[in-house]
C-alpha cells in the first residue's frame, strides 16, 4: 500500500505557518525569519517533502533541467549506448536525460517531440525516423536547441553527429575484395532511412570501382528486424549465383544473418556494420565505432547551444574502423 506524497499544505500545517511561507523557504527566498525557516526545513525533511521543481520552473517560464532523447528501436543496444554517452556528458552540468523510442515511426516521433517540448526540456537529441522536420525546425526557432544523432537531416540546417557510413562500407567491401570475393551481397535496413541510403550508395560505388556493375542483384533492403534479416540472408545464399560474401548494415541485421547460417556447413564470408556483444566470441568481422561518443558529442553540442552559442550548425563525422575476425577469413 502506498502513502500519499507529502504536500506543501502538509508542511505548512505541521510547521504552523502559511503555505506562502513554506513556498518562500523551499524556494530559497528572503524575508523569512531564520528560526521559522529552520523549523519549516526540519518538518519538510521529516515528512519527506520534495518541492515540484518542474512546476516551479514552468511558472517562471523557464525550461526544465531535462534533455529529451528520441531514438529508434529501444531493443537495439546501439541506442542504449548513445543514451549512456549522453547521460555521462549531462551529469556534471546537472541535467538529466528523458529517453523515448520512436520505433522508427515518423508519426510517433512527432508526437514524442510535441510531448517533450510541452515538458519544456532544455534541448532535444534526436535519432530521426522522419523526412519532414518542420516541427523540429519550428521548435528550434522558438528557442529549443536540437542536435540530430546518427542521421543528419536534409531539410533543416542543424547540428548533427553521424558515423562515417561511406568510409565504413567502403572498407568492408575492399576487405572482402582483397580476399578474392566478387559476388558480394548487402543486407540493409529500412530503405527510407538516410543511413541505409548512404551505406547502399557507398556499397555501389565500391563495387563499381571494382568492375562489378551488376551489384544491385545482391542487395536486400527493408530487413529491419531479426526475422526479416534472416529471410533476406537465406534468400541471398539460396538463390542462383549466390554471393560468396555479405555485408550487413547494422548489428541487428548481422544477428539475423548469423541465425540464418547457423546450420549451414558452408557459409558466406560476413562483415557487419556495428560491433556488438559476443561478436568477438562468435568471430564476426565488424566495422566498429563508439556509440557512447555519439551520445556524448551530441550532448556537449547541445550544452553549448543551451549556453547561448548561436554559431552556424556543426556537423560531426565520427570515425569507424575495421575489426577483422574469423567470419571474413573465407577466401575465394
Amino acid at each position: 500500500m502506498h502513502s500519499e506524497r507529502p504536500t506543501l499544505r502538509a508542511v505548512a500545517e505541521r510547521s504552523g505557518v502559511s503555505m506562502k511561507t513554506v513556498s518562500r523557504v523551499v524556494n530559497g527566498e528572503r524575508y523569512v525569519a531564520a528560526d521559522t525557516a529552520a523549523r519549516v526545513l526540519s518538518v519538510a525533511a521529516e515528512l519527506g517533502f520534495r518541492p515540484n521543481t518542474l512546476a516551479r520552473e514552468f511558472r517562471a517560464g523557464g525550461s526544465s533541467a531535462t534533455v529529451g532523447l528520441v531514438t529508434g528501436d529501444v531493443a537495439n543496444p546501439f541506442y542504449a549506448r548513445i543514451a549512456r554517452g549522453a547521460e555521462h556528458a549531462l551529469r556534471d552540468p546537472g541535467l538529466s536525460l528523458l529517453s523515448a523510442s520512436n520505433d522508427e515511426d515518423a508519426a510517433r516521433e512527432r508526437t514524442l517531440v510535441a510531448h517533450l517540448v510541452e515538458r519544456r526540456v532544455s534541448g532535444l537529441l534526436v535519432v530521426s525516423a522522419d523526412d519532414d522536420h518542420t516541427l523540429l525546425a519550428r521548435e528550434r526557432t522558438l528557442g529549443t536547441p536540437v542536435v540530430f544523432l546518427d542521421r543528419a537531416p536534409a531539410d533543416v540546417a542543424a547540428d548533427s553527429v553521424v558515423l562515417d557510413n561511406a568510409g565504413g562500407v567502403r572498407v568492408a567491401v575492399e576487405h572482402l575484395l582483397e580476399r578474392g570475393h566478387r559476388r558480394i551481397g548487402l543486407i540493409g535496413d529500412l530503405s527510407r532511412l538516410s543511413t541505409h541510403r548512404e551505406r547502399v550508395d557507398a556499397f555501389g560505388t565500391a563495387m563499381r570501382a571494382a568492375g562489378i556493375p551488376d551489384w544491385e542483384r545482391w542487395v536486400r533492403s527493408d530487413s529491419h528486424d531479426l526475422d526479416e534479416a534472416s529471410r533476406a540472408a537465406r534468400d541471398l545464399v539460396d538463390g542462383p549465383d549466390a554471393p560468396t560474401a555479405i555485408v550487413t548494415t547494422n548489428n541487428r541485421i548481422t544477428t539475423g544473418a548469423l541465425r540464418a547460417f547457423v546450420d549451414r556447413p558452408e557459409r558466406p564470408a560476413l562483415v557487419g556494420f556495428d560491433d556488438f556483444d559476443l561478436a568477438d566470441v562468435l568471430g564476426v568481422t565488424v566495422i566498429a565505432h563508439d556509440p557512447d561518443a555519439m551520445g556524448s558529442v551530441g550532448a556537449r553540442e547541445l550544452l553549448a547551444r543551451i549556453a547561448g552559442d548561436d554559431g552556424p550548425p556543426r556537423h560531426h563525422v565520427l570515425p569507424v574502423r575495421l575489426v577483422v575476425r574469423a567470419s571474413s577469413s573465407t577466401s575465394r
